[in-house]
């Protein structure tokens, strides 16, 4: 007798669409790396910039946006200066902090250094 696959196979298994956006949203190049720095506290983008090697300004502006609409970023526009802007994490944001170290210690433990 020939078993069929179960529902529960691998091959059927269906992924939570909530976290596939999750990963559409955290996993894009960058992303990971920008919550970090902002983890520590706001920052102007000059510093996020600096903070981050390799990235371009274009791009840097691109994930930022991505980030605020996603309220896990925002923007705040100091008063005492009309053209300076910070980014914080909203609280959604900071919720990622136990995430964030837990990737961290997976990388530590899995990831060959890389030189």
């Amino acid at each position: 007798m020939i078993e069929t696959p179960s529902v529960n196979s691998d091959q059927d298994k269906v992924i939570c669409p909530k976290f596939e956006q999750t990963f559409s949203i955290l996993g894009k190049k960058w992303t990971g790396l920008i919550i970090d720095v902002l983890l520590d506290g706001p920052r102007r983008f000059k510093d996020i910039s600096q903070a981050i090697k390799g990235v371009s300004d274009r791009v840097l502006v691109e994930r930022l946006k991505e980030l605020e609409k996603e309220n896990i970023v925002t923007r705040e526009l100091d008063d005492s200066c009309d053209m300076k802007s910070g980014y914080c994490l909203t609280e959604k944001g900071k919720s990622l902090k136990n995430v964030m170290i837990e990737v961290q210690l997976w990388a530590d433990q899995w990831i060959c250094d890389i030189d």
